[in-house]
């Protein structure tokens, strides 16, 4: 959103642009250290509800700085968190204008997908034990947006279910929600390797060669790429032959996950 420039520090995982490496890490998603966050002198700090959340913004708020953790399970909470970040750091402008990429991405995909068979998909976080994205997710609403039908229908957000019950669930497709840039650019995945295992091999996505990996830090990651996660998603699903161009390369400044911010005095909270 333009806002780069303030931030002072990020989590282990944020890791685009690649300009905010430079920054100083301060832990993770579940393990941040409270110690090194206040080290870094911040006015607020942003970040992804997590294992963490709570008692971590408590913390903080303990030191005097201000914490925004917001809800981004939706594409709506998605946008609602980047406008409260341009209101917050006085750069709503750019705020608008990821916003406005989001949706024009949005759009695009659906007009894409239209009349197209709806797939019928799992996509797994992981395989042992097997989590998978659920009902409530953002990730289960841009399996939707990209004409797709979530096999996985209840136990919440993130649910962990068996291999028996994937295979009674029978998906087309299987996303691998746990591909790393260069497994996704060798169109091979992790789930590739489970072919030959007890249960997986039974799986008619896995007989037929429709193990599909994922760009992990575009697709879901809920941030001002997500549009562009939407239409990974759709290709992942649909195929090269999807009549979906590639975004323009737009520039974003540094902060594209969780961060450490001084914003502008007349901002700090």
């Amino acid at each position: 959103i333009g806002a780069g420039a303030a931030l002072v520090g990020r989590s282990r995982h944020c890791d685009h642009p690649p300009e905010v490496l430079r920054l100083p890490s301060v832990g993770g998603y579940a393990d941040p250290s409270i110690e090194a966050v206040v080290a870094l002198s911040p006015t607020l700090v942003v970040g992804a509800r997590g294992p963490a959340g709570p008692a971590l913004e408590e913390a903080l708020r303990g030191q005097g700085i201000a914490t925004f953790f917001p809800e981004t399970e939706s594409l709506a909470q998605i946008e609602d968190m980047l406008a409260e970040l341009g209101r917050r750091l006085d750069a709503a402008p750019g705020a608008e204008q990821a916003i406005g990429r989001i949706r024009a991405r949005r759009a695009a995909v659906e007009q894409a997908v239209k009349g197209t068979p709806r797939v019928r998909v799992a996509l797994l976080f992981d395989t042992s034990p097997i989590f998978a994205a659920g009902p409530g997710s953002f990730a289960d609403e841009l399996i939707r947006l990209a004409g797709g039908e979530n096999v996985i229908a209840r136990g919440g957000a993130y649910p962990s279910i068996s291999v028996e019950h994937l295979l009674a669930l029978d998906p087309d497709v299987l996303l691998d929600g746990a591909a790393g840039e260069a497994e996704a650019q060798e169109g091979s995945a992790r789930l590739a390797q489970l072919r030959d295992a007890p249960g997986w091999r039974s799986l008619r996505a896995v007989r037929e060669g429709r193990l599909r990996p994922l760009r992990t830090d575009v697709a879901l990651r809920p941030g001002p790429r997500i549009g562009d996660g939407l239409a990974a998603v759709a290709r992942a699903l649909h195929g090269d032959a999807l009549a979906l161009s590639d975004a323009a390369a737009v520039p974003l400044s540094p902060g594209g996950g969780a961060g450490l911010v001084r914003p502008p005095a007349s901002r700090a909270q």
